[in-house]
């Protein structure tokens, strides 16, 4: 049965997935959400003996119905392949009395992996069936690791181009070395003097400009999204709540049909709605524990039913999370209000316009099942220093803010439901801060790499590809501009005058 996709906005309806993917978001400005979650069609026994491979087909091919059974297998397999330095692709970590879902075994040792493997296959094969003549060009704007997953998964891929945006100085000097010094003829990285809502938000004005897009197309080009408002981002992401389940189903940590509370540290709300998909789908997920950092506008929405991004912006030692504007959020703002696009766009204009705005009752009444907690950057670094002491087991400090709103959840609640705990990041991503929280007078006066040599040391973990790889990198991308700037630096990229 055809499943198909609208815009939050009621702009755009019955469209096939493989053109939402295309269009990465929706003409009205939207974002693209199925007209219904699919049920799971296996059951999580079935499920439970599964690779990861099999399980991403289990739930792929019920949200991209267009794909053919071929199209969509050969997809994941080129995508969950040797790129990622672990068979399993997503282990899960039984640490103290947690399970951290480990999710940056792929090539640049994030999360975004899990999605940006699979979607420049997603996006090729989505050309070819809608017969595009252009050029795609994805234009993406990160707060970190975003960038480089897209980057190594779009670098060098025939028929298209990638630009990525990112804050100059919001980002860690780990994840700026890895994207600066991306290889790819088809790659360009922008730094820009701003955040990251100011990236986002640069990169949303491009797609919204019509003009821009009649230009690209004469000139043979067309936009589309890497970010996870892109629908063939977010598909790729509920998987791993699925196989975490069935995983921890199969080693009898939990029996068939009980609960699992899921805790995700949150920047733009894609991850943790991937998992509240998951528990539309049929998993048995209990919980959404929502992590912020000290930017704690998702907190405070969960708490108050207000967003409201008129605070000032921190930069904290977990910059994928720094973000005030948390777009995926809209998908779920749209289903909790009844798949009412105008009270969508009326909430969504407030705040354009006021940077704030408030849901109902009702509304708030639907959120019962999520739960949002932040931690400081000294709760952060002393969760990382105590976890390691007790266990030997190093968290990044994404990670590290989502394991203290799980101890925080049980402190309030004495809910001892089994709890996964999404791991976004390696340590290796963010030596610096990881290893100043451990020790920081023996710590703090070493180089980014020789901190990389005594992580190794300490966790017993060798040094990821990704990081051997930059140490000696030559930097290829050395563009700046300011936020202003961004379409005239696209257009400089593509030749257009």
């Amino acid at each position: 049965m055809e499943l198909l996709y609208k815009s939050t906005r009621g702009g755009e309806s019955g469209v096939s997935a493989s053109r939402a993917i295309l269009e990465g978001l929706a003409k009205d400005g939207g974002l693209f959400v199925p007209e219904r979650i699919p049920a799971l069609d296996v059951t999580m026994d079935e499920l439970a003996g599964m690779t990861y491979q099999e399980t991403a087909y289990q739930v792929m091919k019920l949200f991209l119905t267009d794909f053919t059974e071929e199209e969509l297998k050969k997809c994941i397999a080129d995508a969950y392949d040797e790129k990622f330095d672990t068979e399993v692709i997503a282990p899960l970590a039984k640490v103290e009395d947690a399970y951290y879902l480990e999710l940056f075994h792929g090539a640049t040792i994030a999360f975004k992996d899990m999605a940006l493997s699979i979607l420049p296959h997603l996006m090729t094969t989505a050309a070819k069936k809608n017969q595009i003549k252009n050029e795609i060009v994805i234009l993406t704007a990160t707060s970190g690791d975003t960038g480089k997953a897209a980057l190594a998964g779009f670098a060098d891929v025939p028929g298209t181009r990638i630009i990525v945006f990112y804050p100059k100085n919001g980002v860690s000097p780990i994840q700026e070395k890895q994207m600066v010094t991306q290889k790819g003829d088809n790659t360009l990285v922008v730094g820009i003097h701003g955040n990251f809502d100011d990236a986002q938000s640069g990169v949303k004005k491009i797609f919204g400009d019509r003009e821009l897009a009649e230009e690209l197309n004469q000139a043979g080009f067309q936009f589309s999204s890497a970010n996870s408002i892109n629908i063939g981002r977010l598909v790729p992401q509920v998987v791993y709540y699925v196989y975490a389940y069935a995983k921890l189903l199969e080693s009898e940590e939990l029996e068939a049909g009980e609960g699992m509370n899921v805790v995700v540290p949150t920047g733009n709300f894609g991850n943790i709605l991937a998992a509240y998909y998951a528990k539309l789908m049929g998993v048995p997920i209990a919980k959404l524990i929502c992590a912020s950092n000290e930017n704690k506008v998702l907190y405070d929405f969960f708490q108050t039913g207000e967003y409201d991004k008129n605070r000032p912006f921190i930069l904290t030692t977990s910059p994928s999370m720094d973000i005030l504007i948390s777009s995926n959020l809209e998908r779920l703002i749209y289903r909790i209000a009844g798949d009412d696009a105008s009270e969508d766009v009326k909430l969504m204009t407030s705040l354009n316009q006021e940077g704030k705005y408030q849901i109902t009752e009702a509304m708030k009444e639907q959120l019962k099942d999520f739960r949002g907690y932040y931690a400081t950057e000294k709760e952060c670094a002393d969760r990382i220093a105590e976890v390691y002491g007790d266990t030997g087991y190093v968290l990044d400090p994404h990670t590290a803010v989502a394991s203290c709103a799980y101890e925080k959840y049980r402190a309030e609640t004495g809910d001892q439901t089994k709890t996964v705990i999404a791991s976004t990041a390696s340590p290796y991503k963010f030596t610096r801060s990881v290893m100043e929280a451990i020790d920081a007078e023996r710590y703090g006066q070493m180089s980014d790499f020789e901190l990389v040599d005594c992580l190794e040391e300490i966790s017993k973990v060798p040094v990821p590809a990704a990081i051997e790889e930059i140490r000696t990198a030559p930097v290829r991308h050395r563009t700046v501009c300011e936020a202003s700037e961004m379409k005239q630096t696209v257009k400089e990229f593509l030749g257009i005058k």
